[in-house]
Order: structure tokens, then C-alpha cells, then sequence
């Protein structure tokens, strides 16, 4: 039998909410502080829980693993991960389980920055009535930098707020729906209101909104990061934070230190890089948990491979 270790804290709920599992498959848990007793020299296939991939791997750090084909992560992003396994193992990551949580979050964060949403909490803490003249997605012109799963998932949530409009942008140009090519930011930069960042970190996006870019967008621009922290320089987000409304679920560094400068910012609305941490997500990876499952199990390929096994 093939060897899994799944992300439950019992092997009755792991039953219960992947129906249908592949007899030919061995289950042991998988968790932080709980990682199996044995089977470590048979182990060929293992799914990350959200979040804690990172600390799993400080966990597993020194025992050997030498069956282990496969990791099934439970992010889209990958890059955090992929020096902390051999070489030798596969990885598959997770594009559109957090599409949902990711997106909904990406529309509140705008909201929050246009409508002072923090100001308010402050007003209340002090208990002082101080309604502030209002600002509104309605009529702004809106940029979608990184126009994948998530970008799109952005899109189909600005439907009902009446934008003026959506200007997409991704590594390469296409048509049905119009996206411009990364090449074509500086040009769009200047006549963008909101910029939605859901792009991945990658050695064309890592510090792409620098000074010059910023700089670009109009005086008043909500600048908001669900992608990776990465992709925009702090420093000078620092810097342009005197005239941008910034909100942000993802930094760099991250987390940020008790003394960096962005925690200064006074208008920036600010999430610790929960995206993707709500329970939107549980229902849609154990989906994709099934199929790799029975893929596995069938000895046919398995989904979203991001590095093959060696």
C-alpha cells in the first residue's frame, strides 16, 4: 500500500471528509506538533495544512524521507517552500483554493482604505462622533496587476460597485478579456485610482513597484497587496506613503519587525497575510485533495505539478 500523510487531527474526520478514498492508500495525520510515530522510511506522498508548511518542515528537518515523491502544498505560492525540501521531491501547489478568501479580502481592504474605515475604529476608542466626507470604488478607475485565478475572482467582485473601469494586466498580452502586458504598467499606471497587486513573486515581479512606479499613480491611488510583499519596495512605499492610501496583506519583510517605519504609516490598512486563512478555503482544497488522491492512487499524473520528482 502507498503511504499519505494528511492534514487531519483524526483518522475518523479524514475518512469522513474525503469520501471515497483509494483503498490502496495508508493513511496517517499530519499536523504541527503531530507528526506520525513511524512510517517515515515508507512515506511517499504528504499534504501541507494552510499555513504551517514552513513549520512542518522545521519539524521533519533531519529525519530521512526516502520514498517521499510527492508534497501537496496548500498555497498557490510555492517559491517559500521549495529550498526547505529535497531536491528530490515533487511539489504540487493549490491555484484557486483561496481565490475566494483572497478576493473578498483584496475588495475590503479597498473599501476600508476609500472609506477610512481605521479612522473610525480610533473615533470609537475615544469615543468621538467625526463622520469624515466619504470615498467610493463607484466611478474609480480600476488596475489589475497579476490577472490569474485571483485576479480574476477581483473582477468578478467589482461588478455590482459600478467602477469606471477595469484595466488588466499580466505577464503577457491576450484578448477575451483585454489584458496588457507587464510591459505596458508604466504607460497605465498614471490613469489608475485602485491598483489590485494578486500577482505571484517571481523574478519578473520582485520589486517592480518601485519608487518611479509609484510615483506614477495619481496623487490619492489606493495601492492594494494580496499578492507578495516582494513585489513592491517598502522603502519607497514608505516614501510615497505621504500622498498613496496603501493597504496591504502582505509585506517585506514579513513580519514586519516592532520597528519598521510602515507600522508608522497613518493611512495604511493593514491584515497579517490572511488572504487565504478563512474557511472558504477547507471545502476547495479537500476537492483538489480527492482528485490528487485518486490521481495518486490510479498512478496518473498528478495536478499542478510545480517541481517534478527526481
Amino acid at each position: 500500500m502507498t503511504l499519505v500523510w494528511l492534514p487531519f487531527d483524526s483518522l475518523e474526520r479524514a475518512r469522513r471528509e474525503l469520501p471515497g478514498l483509494p483503498s490502496q492508500l495508508e493513511i496517517d495525520l499530519l499536523d504541527v506538533g503531530q507528526l506520525p510515530e513511524e512510517g517515515y522510511d515508507r512515506v511517499e506522498f504528504l499534504a501541507f495544512p494552510n499555513y504551517r508548511d514552513l513549520k512542518i518542515c522545521q519539524e521533519l528537518a533531519g529525519r530521512p524521507l526516502p520514498r517521499l515523491r510527492w508534497v501537496q502544498l496548500a498555497s498557490a505560492g510555492f517559491e517559500h517552500i521549495l529550498d526547505k525540501l529535497p531536491e528530490s521531491t515533487g511539489v504540487c501547489n493549490a491555484p484557486g483554493v483561496h481565490d475566494a478568501g483572497t478576493a473578498e479580502l483584496a475588495i475590503g481592504l479597498a473599501l476600508r482604505a476609500l472609506r477610512g474605515f481605521d479612522g473610525y475604529v480610533l473615533d470609537r476608542q475615544a469615543r468621538r462622533f467625526a463622520p469624515v466626507y466619504g470615498d467610493t470604488l463607484a466611478d474609480k478607475r480600476v488596475l489589475i496587476f497579476g490577472y490569474g485565478r485571483i485576479g480574476q475572482a477581483v473582477e468578478r467582485r467589482l461588478a455590482g460597485f459600478e467602477v469606471a473601469s477595469v484595466t488588466r494586466v499580466a505577464r503577457r498580452a491576450r484578448t477575451d478579456p483585454e489584458v496588457h502586458a507587464g510591459a505596458d504598467l508604466d504607460r497605465l499606471l498614471p490613469q489608475a485610482d485602485v491598483v489590485f497587486i494578486t500577482a505571484p513573486a517571481t523574478p519578473d515581479t520582485i520589486g517592480l513597484f518601485d519608487a518611479g512606479r509609484l510615483a506614477r499613480l495619481p496623487d490619492q491611488a489606493v495601492l492594494v497587496n494580496v499578492g507578495r510583499g516582494a513585489i513592491v519596495k517598502t522603502d519607497d512605499l514608505v516614501a510615497q506613503a505621504d500622498r498613496l492610501r496603501l493597504a496591504l496583506d502582505v509585506t517585506d519583510p514579513e513580519p514586519l519587525p516592532p520597528d519598521h517605519p510602515l507600522w508608522s504609516v497613518p493611512r495604511l490598512s493593514w491584515t497579517p497575510h490572511i488572504g487565504g486563512y478563512a474557511n472558504s478555503y477547507w471545502p476547495r482544497f479537500l476537492a483538489l485533495l480527492s482528485e490528487q488522491l485518486g490521481r495518486l492512487a490510479a498512478g496518473q499524473p498528478l495536478l499542478h505539478q510545480v517541481r517534478s520528482p527526481r
